[in-house]
C-alpha cells in the first residue's frame, strides 16, 4: 500500500499534526505531551520570528486513509548557505519503514532543489526547540523540554543510511537534603570565590526584577553556546520571544544570576519545578482546566527541572560552579526538592557535563538523545 505525504498550511491542519503525536503515544507513561498553545505559537510563521531565519514546511503521512506520520522540514537560513545542510525536527511515525522512508525522502527531495547536500535532525528552529531522538532512558518520564519516542526510531533512522552527528545527555541527581558538611563546603568554596573574583549571588525581592538581567542573559547564551553543534545565535527578536515564554514563569528562588562587583551579569541559570506530570494531567492543553495543574506544580514539587545555563567563559573556571550549587541547594532544602534534572547536554561539552559528575544519580539508567545526518548529494 502507497504512501501519501500532503502538505500542511492551514491552523485546522497544524492542529491535527500537533494531535497526531498524542495519539500515537497514548497510554504510555513515559510521554509528556507539550501544550498545544505553545506548539501552535512555535509553528506560527507571523508570531514566531524564527520564521525570519528559517523557512518551515510541515507534512503528514497517510496510509489507507489513515494518519501514520509527521514531519517538519527547516530550511535555516545560515545554516544552510555555509553548511549546505537541511534539518528535519517534530518528526514522528508507525513502525513501518515505508512511512519513515516517505517522510525523510519529502524532505530530502526538498533540501535538493533548494541546492543543499547534507540532512540532519531532530532539530528544531532553534537549539531551545525540541531536539534529538532518544535512544537511551526509555523507562524515564521526558521532561517538559524534551520529547518521547519509541525505541524503534533509531532503527529506522540507521536503516535509512543515517549515521551518528552528536549525543546529548541528560542527568538526574538526588539532593542530599540536610547535608550539612555539603551545605557548609560550598559555602566555604563560594566564599572564596566571592573574594577572589568579585562574583556575587545576586538576590531579587520580586520575580519582576529578574526581568532587567534578562536581555544579558540571552546575551551570555549566545557568546556560551555560539560553537556548539547546530547552535546559531539568536537575534533580537527571538530573545524578546523567549523572554514572553519564559521569564513570565520565573520564581525568584530558582532563578541563579551571578554578577560582578559592577552588577553586571556573568553568568546564569535558569530552573524551573518540574511541570512533567503537570503537562500529562492537563492533555495537552492549558485551558479550560490545564492550567490548574500547572500552577500547582509550580508551588508543589519535589522535582526541579534545570533548564538553561550560561556564564562568560573568562568566569567558566573560577569557580562558578561553586556559587551555583550553593544557591540551587538553598532553594532546595528550602522547596524540600528531591531531585534536579538536567537539561539536554552534548556529550563533548565537559564544561556543563563536569557540574553533575559529584553527585549521585537518581535514576538506573542514562538518558541519551541523538541526532542524526546522512548525505542527500
Amino acid at each position: 500500500m502507497s504512501i501519501e505525504i500532503k502538505e500542511l498550511t492551514s491552523k485546522k491542519e497544524i492542529k491535527q499534526f500537533i494531535k497526531f503525536q498524542w495519539g500515537l503515544y497514548r497510554g504510555v507513561q513515559q510521554f509528556v505531551p507539550p501544550m498545544m498553545e505553545f506548539e501552535l505559537g512555535t509553528f506560527d510563521k507571523k508570531k514566531n520570528p524564527a520564521f525570519k531565519t528559517t523557512q518551515g514546511r510541515f507534512w503528514m503521512a497517510y496510509k489507507e486513509g489513515k494518519a501514520v506520520g509527521r514531519i517538519v522540514g527547516i530550511i535555516h537560513n545560515e545554516e544552510a548557505k555555509e553548511d549546505k545542510r537541511i534539518r528535519f525536527g517534530w518528526i514522528d511515525f508507525i513502525d513501518d519503514i515505508d512511512v519513515s522512508t516517505a517522510l525523510i525522502k519529502t524532505v530530502e527531495e526538498w533540501g535538493k532543489t533548494e541546492g543543499l547536500e547534507t540532512i540532519h535532525g531532530p532539530l528544531g528552529f532553534t537549539d531551545l526547540d525540541f531536539e534529538g531522538t532518544l535512544v537511551e532512558g526509555f523507562n524515564q518520564l521526558s521532561t517538559q523540554a524534551t520529547m518521547y519516542n519509541f525505541p524503534y526510531y533509531k532503527d529506522h533512522f540507521e536503516k535509512l543510511g543515517f549515521v551518528k552527528a552528536v549525543d546529548w545527555t541528560e542527568a538526574r541527581i538526588k539532593v542530599p537534603l540536610g547535608d550539612k558538611a555539603l551545605e557548609a563546603d560550598l559555602d566555604r568554596k563560594a566564599n572564596i570565590v566571592s573574594n577572589r573574583y568579585g562574583m556575587h549571588i545576586k538576590e531579587f525581592k520580586s520575580g519582576k526584577e529578574i526581568l532587567k538581567y534578562a536581555d544579558d542573559f540571552f546575551e551570555l547564551l549566545n557568546n556560551t553556546y555560539g560553537h556548539l553543534y547546530g547552535f546559531h545565535k539568536l537575534t533580537n527578536e527571538q530573545v524578546n520571544y523567549f523572554i514572553d515564554s519564559y521569564f513570565g514563569f520565573v520564581q525568584k528562588d530558582f532563578i541563579l544570576m551571578i554578577v560582578d562587583d559592577e552588577d553586571k551579569l556573568v553568568g546564569a541559570a535558569i530552573t524551573f519545578p518540574s511541570l512533567s506530570k503537570a503537562f500529562k494531567k492537563a492533555k495537552g492543553h492549558m485551558y479550560p482546566f490545564g492550567f490548574i495543574h500547572v500552577l500547582k506544580a509550580f508551588y508543589k514539587n519535589d522535582i526541579l527541572d534545570f533548564f538553561l545555563i550560561a556564564a562568560k567563559e573568562e568566569y567558566q573556571r573560577k569557580g562558578f560552579n561553586a556559587l551555583l550549587w550553593k544557591r540551587l541547594f538553598w532553594a532546595c532544602n528550602k522547596h524540600k526538592i528531591k531531585e534536579i534534572w538536567s537539561g539536554q547536554m552534548l556529550e563533548t561539552n565537559d564544561n556543563v557535563n563536569n557540574l553533575w559528575s559529584k553527585y549521585q544519580s537518581a535514576k538506573d539508567e542514562e538518558i541519551r538523545r541523538r541526532c542524526f545526518t546522512k548525505s542527500i548529494s
